[in-house]
């Protein structure tokens, strides 16, 4: 082997960006399999548009920034800004041609099915006539059409919002007129008919109309189209005085950023063309030409309109967790043991149990809790309140920088502070990622803590969607590290010597590189060191460089890495024995699971972190052992399952790109043995057999 290879080599890691792609090429991937059912597909293919909204806002518009400020400037992989945007713009260009085409065709096969989204062209007399009764009726009183051109200053045309231009004639001049298509409105109008179901996109019932707009003028042509504008805005938060105003003028602001992406119709008019280009300041390769539906992400509300179950992913109910089996009480069942909950194969029902009991249990005096991404009606939340209006120390740090979720979480933070919670707004220059909640309980005489902590957000609605492990726990030395990471929180405290936990941003990259550096002392060529690592990105490339030398002496390292991945395995002495998988599935994959064989001396982890610098510099985060043997080697197998799943994995590539795993004999699905795993268990929960207790007197209770 040689000993003189540059790890640092620009060479050996992947662009963020373009990795980043890959991984939503993968779900668009998944939307265009034939082997799913329709609804699945629509789902998918919705995503991909969902996902690319948010990296046009944030990753394209930083890049953009990058390239007015710094432009010689290079990401680790030696791209300059500009060299990125090109590739992405190429790469995305492609991408968005493939979904538009796997649309049209699960449309063409919903059809067979007697589900129908017609466009203007499809529809018959009647069914015109019907929309224009409609449209007349719901959705003219509320259309604003716009002289773009003749207005001084021109009008804000807000990101993401669907907008129809005319070009239209009146006496000898031609100008354009933009009308929004108001967000309150359907965004598929419903046609009545027997049996069969037919939809038609709202922007078509109001172009076919619009001459209700325009009096005299005449309409000459029209086009759709919808604006993406930078969201990436860095508060100055030590300047802010009041960080929910702050917090609220950076939601205003966005409304007004640069445009970023411009996606229009096909066919749109090419004077319409070159005056958006201009107005928005935007090039030619910004320009999206959308031969298909634009803001393809609302083609998800069609999945629940669809007339049957078949056409659907089947239903995967979530089950008891099989830690919970037998169990009524949940606190002296933490009493016993250490509780692991897999979400959403096992119910999130268990931790907002676990905040309703404590907010009436009159033995709790206290609650900490952390929320960064919740649901718009949070029974956690409602929970929290309830405690504090029960006369309970109620703490919640509410992060407001969450982005896309400031907003919500303003109304929460606000909510909790009228019941009485002490509300602690984030930490200046940091997110708090961590997921933790702390309980504070008196029982017989003495103080005790209950402790959740979790890979994923205290959000019920998600739960359901999202792939995510939780602990539940009283172990002494976790407890005292929670406690005292809560009161770093929210005292200007200083770090301590931590017991159990490690905490970004101070320890934790430290902390996984000499847990790598251990693996590569303990590893010899008959006992070889092991990594396994599930996580949803990976571009740290401190933690890549420190992988690398893992793989260089022999350790066997196995990633499973959902989205972004920058490190380039199977290059020839450098990362021969890494092997880099991905799983697209039903549920999005977002719990981070560590596993260092150490020997022999196995141990796990779980964490609220991925391997990125965000992560590992700019939040709060926390890493967790799992201590129980029985929690370890489930968690373990977990890992197991998954670099055996041959059906929805991926494998990456030394030059990037992806490839599926192929299957030979017994096919592997890990998300469905998963699910199987968790009926199992509930069905043999059935048949244990009750515990009788006898009840002492009233008096002695």
């Amino acid at each position: 082997m040689s000993k003189n290879i540059d790890l640092k080599k620009p060479q050996l890691l992947i662009n963020r960006e373009l990795s980043w792609l890959e991984f939503n090429d993968r779900v668009l991937k998944e939307g265009l399999c034939e082997q799913l059912p329709l609804g699945e597909r629509l789902k998918f293919l919705s995503i991909v548009s969902s996902n690319l909204d948010e990296f046009f806002m944030i990753r394209v518009a930083g890049l953009r920034q990058q390239r007015a400020a710094e432009p010689r400037k290079q990401d680790p992989g030696g791209l300059t800004a500009a060299q990125q945007l090109d590739l992405i713009s190429r790469r995305t260009h492609k991408m968005v041609a493939e979904q538009m085409m796997g649309i049209k065709d699960v449309f063409a096969r919903l059809r067979e099915h007697g589900f129908s989204v017609l466009s203007r062209a499809d529809w018959t007399d009647q069914q015109a006539q019907f929309l224009r009764q409609h449209f007349t009726a719901e959705i003219l009183p509320v259309l604003t059409p716009m002289a773009v051109e003749e207005l001084k200053p021109a009008p804000l045309l807000p990101g993401l919002q669907l907008f129809i231009a005319f070009t239209v004639v009146s006496g000898k001049s031609t100008g354009i007129v933009v009308v929004p298509v108001p967000g309150l409105l359907q965004r598929f109008v419903n046609i009545p008919a027997e049996g069969d179901i037919y939809l038609s996109p709202v922007e078509d019932v109001i172009a076919a109309n619009a001459q209700a707009l325009f009096s005299n003028d005449h309409i000459i042509s029209t086009a759709f189209f919808r604006i993406t504008r930078d969201a990436d805005i860095a508060m100055q938060e030590d300047e802010a005085a009041d960080l929910l105003s702050t917090i609220a003028r950076t939601v205003r602001e966005r409304r007004r950023r640069a445009a970023v992406r411009l996606e229009i119709s096909v066919d749109a008019d090419t004077r319409l063309n070159k005056w958006l280009m201009k107005f928005l300041r935007l090039k030619s390769q910004d320009v999206y030409e959308m031969d298909g539906p634009l803001d393809a992400s609302s083609v998800m509300k069609l999945i629940d309109l669809l007339p049957s179950d078949k056409l659907k992913a089947e239903d995967w109910p979530p089950h008891l967790p099989q830690d919970l089996t037998g169990s009524d009480d949940l606190w002296t069942t933490i009493q016993k043991r250490d509780i692991m909950l897999f979400h959403p194969y096992e119910s999130f029902e268990p931790v907002m149990k676990l905040a309703a009991e404590a907010a009436n249990d009159p033995n709790v005096l206290a609650i900490k809790q952390t929320l960064y991404r919740t649901s718009g009606s949070s029974p956690i939340v409602r929970s929290l309140a309830d405690a504090a209006r029960n006369g309970k120390e109620v703490t919640v740090l509410v992060e407001l920088k969450a982005r896309f979720d400031e907003t919500r979480n303003v109304d929460w933070a606000r909510e909790l502070e009228d019941a009485g919670c002490h509300v602690i707004y984030g930490i200046a220059k940091f997110k708090t990622h961590a997921k933790a909640m702390l309980i504070v309980r008196r029982e017989q005489g003495r103080i005790r803590r209950y402790v959740h902590l979790s890979t994923g957000n205290y959000n019920d609605r998600t739960a359901g969607l999202y792939s995510d492990i939780g602990l539940m726990t009283c172990d002494t030395g976790i407890a005292d590290d929670v406690a005292a990471f809560f009161n770093l929180l929210t005292g200007r405290s200083e770090t301590i010597g931590w017991q159990q936990l490690t905490i970004a941003p101070t320890d934790m990259r430290q902390r996984f590189l000499d847990l790598i550096e251990r693996e590569i002392r303990v590893s010899t060529q008959d006992d070889r060191g092991l990594i396994m690592a599930k996580i949803n990105a990976l571009q740290d490339p401190a933690i890549c460089r420190a992988l690398y030398r893992a793989s260089r002496a022999g350790v066997r390292v196995m990633l499973n890495v959902r989205g972004i991945c920058c490190l380039r395995p199977g290059v020839k002495n450098v990362s021969d024995n890494i092997e880099v998988r991905a799983i697209i599935d039903r549920f999005l994959e977002h719990s981070r699971i560590y596993y260092f064989r150490n020997g022999g001396h196995e141990e796990v982890f779980l964490s609220s972190a991925d391997w990125m610098r965000r992560n590992l510099d700019l939040r709060l985060e926390i890493l967790f052992p799992i201590r129980a043997a029985a929690i370890k080697a489930r968690l373990i197998n977990i890992l197991k399952t998954f670099f055996a799943d041959n059906v929805k994995a991926w494998q990456l590539l030394p030059d990037g790109t992806y490839k599926r795993m192929s299957h030979h004999g017994k096919k592997i699905r890990a998300q469905e043995k998963f699910y199987q795993d968790a009926v199992n268990a509930a069905s043999a929960a059935r048949h244990i057999k009750p515990r009788f207790r006898p009840l002492s007197r009233p008096d002695k209770q």
